[in-house]
Order: structure tokens, then C-alpha cells, then sequence
């Protein structure tokens, strides 16, 4: 006698296969070669005009143009905002080299002070006190400066940062317990940024003149210092000197005696 089985064997089920990733782009870097931009742009234009009808407009040459116009434009901008960044970086840099000038113009060191004023520099330097005349040792000749005491190291020994007159300079010893040097400048219309060179040096632009004493000036050296101040002042302010204003007068006179030239599309500094 047949015996039915008291159950039904399950069929068999086929596995199902996990599903593949999608392919994952590859970025264009990889298939870009730098030496060949104009290859990587025809394969694009090729691919573009096989699965797709945008080249069959006829305005599709001018989007193109368009659209290339447009990089440059945002290129020519990030490299004019990269340009600013540079120079207020440069500016920044140019600013921190130098330091603040003291009262007298000049800088307060270790062991001596100075300080200026365009015709000349005068020189501190601290002795101990009771030191007679005797025991200095001052030298100064047109680029160079010693000072010191006898049989000791001296305080003072280097370069000037600009030539002196020698024999208009002089010395002098200050209840013998300072030695006072004075220096007339052979330019008298410069500013000095140090004493010696080599050493730390002051920002000039933020040199400020006695007012009290332009009025012992000539008339001619009197108008030069204050158009030096009036300059240092503009440019703090990032403002034009007087000889761009001038400049610009030059050009605006220029311009309205020549109204037949076109000057919209002309670059000016």
C-alpha cells in the first residue's frame, strides 16, 4: 500500500543576486590631461552633439561663446581679488617692519636714544655719572659714528643711515652724565628711518613735524615740508598726494581740449 508523506517538500527557491552599484562617475580630473584642454573639450562637444539635439539650434554657437565668455569673466574677477589679497598681504608686511617713532621722531634703544627733524639728528647717550670730557671717545665722520668711553667697548660703533656734514657736527657732555651728539644732515629734506644701519627702523609716514618751528624755515623749505605732510597725511588716509592731484588736473584739462578723442575705453594708473 502507497504511503502519502504527511507533508509537502517546499520547492526550491532560487537565491536572488544582490543587486550591482550603480558605476560611480569618474571626476574629470582623471580623465582631463592638462596638456590637451582642447581635446577633453572636443570629446564633451562630441558627446554632447551625439546624445542630445542642441547643437541643431541655430543658437546654440552663440551660448557656447556665451557660456566661455562667462569663465573668463569669473577667472579675470578671482584673479583681481587674488591680486588685492596679495597686495594688502605686501602692504600689511611693509607696515609690520617697521615701529613707532618716539616724540622727537627718532627711537628710544637700549643705550641711546636720538631723535630728528629734517635739517638734523641728535644723538643721547647715557653715561655713568661724574664722567669727565676727557674720557670720551666721540668720532664721527661722513657715514660713520663712534662713541664710547676710553679704554672700554664702544656704545656707538657703525654706519649712519645717511651721510652728515662732519664739520658741522659736534659733541657735547651733559652734566657728566649724558653725552649729546649733534648731527647735521647732508640731506635736509629726508626723513631717517635709524640711526645705524642695521637696525630696527621707524615708520616715516608717521613722522610729525614741530608746526611750531616751520616758521624758522625758508620759504621754499618751508613749502616742501609741508607738502610732505600733507602727502604723508593723503596716503594714511589712501588718498592721492599732491602730485597725483595734479596729475589728474593735467589729464582732466587734456581731455576737455581734445573732446573729439574717445577716452571710455582708456586705462589710467
Amino acid at each position: 500500500m502507497a504511503i502519502l508523506s504527511d507533508y509537502v517538500e517546499e520547492e526550491h527557491k532560487p537565491q536572488e543576486q544582490p543587486q550591482q552599484p550603480p558605476p560611480t562617475p569618474k571626476p574629470y580630473s582623471t580623465i582631463l590631461d592638462p596638456s590637451n584642454p582642447l581635446g577633453f573639450l572636443q570629446s564633451a562637444i562630441d558627446f554632447v552633439a551625439k546624445e542630445t539635439d542642441f547643437f541643431a539650434d541655430d543658437s546654440s554657437e552663440k551660448e557656447v561663446v556665451s557660456l566661455v565668455k562667462n569663465v573668463r569673466e569669473k577667472l579675470k574677477k578671482k584673479d583681481a581679488s587674488s591680486m588685492d589679497v596679495d597686495d594688502d598681504d605686501e602692504k600689511e608686511t611693509e607696515k609690520s617692519k617697521y615701529i613707532e617713532p618716539n616724540k622727537g621722531n627718532g627711537q628710544d634703544l637700549e643705550n641711546y636714544s636720538w631723535v630728528q627733524s629734517l635739517p638734523e639728528v641728535t644723538v643721547s647717550v647715557p653715561v655713568p655719572p661724574g664722567t669727565k670730557s676727557r674720557s670720551i671717545s666721540c668720532e664721527i665722520k661722513k657715514n660713520h659714528l663712534k662713541v664710547g668711553l676710553k679704554g672700554q667697548p664702544p656704545i656707538i660703533d657703525g654706519d649712519l643711515y645717511k651721510p652728515v656734514k662732519p664739520d658741522d657736527c659736534f659733541w657735547s657732555l651733559e652734566d657728566q652724565k649724558s653725552i649729546s651728539i649733534l648731527l647735521t644732515k647732508h640731506d635736509q629734506m629726508d626723513w631717517w628711518r635709524c640711526l645705524i644701519k642695521g637696525e630696527p627702523e621707524i615708520d616715516t609716514q608717521k613722522v610729525e613735524p614741530e608746526s611750531s618751528k616751520l616758521s624758522d624755515l625758508d620759504p621754499e623749505t618751508r613749502s616742501t615740508v609741508e607738502k610732505m605732510m600733507f602727502d604723508q597725511r593723503q596716503k594714511q588716509m589712501g588718498l592721492p598726494t599732491s602730485d597725483d592731484m595734479q596729475k589728474q588736473e593735467l589729464l582732466k584739462k587734456f581731455m576737455a581740449e581734445h573732446p573729439e578723442m574717445d577716452f571710455s575705453k582708456a586705462k589710467f594708473n
